[in-house]
């Protein structure tokens, strides 16, 4: 019975360097192929083919509440510096009701690109979200 129903996707882990850290989303798991198209010039189709060219990674955005005290989102940035900066390989899980991994991505030589605070409201009612969005040169799913 627990086949015929898809995954939901509230229920993950994000761990960087041993370190698990929760989450409220996780955006930017994707990654395609550039198409390359050719034309022979003495190929007697009057079309191009296509083939595939470099593979191309969107950035992952990581989101979660602000705590007091915890600034390791805005000490990670501040390692960024010039052409150098700590790259760190990031495994985010899907996990079932058993708390164990369904899918696993992992994400190598990942930096950060852009920390953001919470937007402030002084009539709101939610919760502060700071958002981190990493820079990374390859998304793999474990098997």
């Amino acid at each position: 019975m627990a086949a015929t129903y898809p995954l939901a996707k509230f229920h993950f882990l994000v761990d960087w360097n041993g370190s698990k850290v929760g989450f409220t989303e996780v955006t930017g798991l994707d990654m395609q192929v550039e198409v390359i198209e050719y034309r022979e010039g003495s190929s007697p189709e009057y079309s191009k083919i296509k083939m595939p060219g470099l593979q191309k990674y969107s950035n992952i955005t990581l989101k979660r509440g602000t705590f007091s005290g915890d600034k390791e989102f805005y000490a990670w940035m501040r390692t960024v510096n010039l052409n150098t900066v700590e790259r760190r390989d990031v495994t985010i899980s899907l996990l079932n009701e058993n708390h164990e991994p369904v899918i696993t991505w992992r994400v190598r030589n990942a930096f950060p690109a852009k920390v953001q605070a919470s937007d402030l409201k002084a009539d709101g009612n939610e919760v502060a979200i700071e958002t981190l969005e990493l820079a990374h040169e390859g998304l793999t799913i474990v098997d």
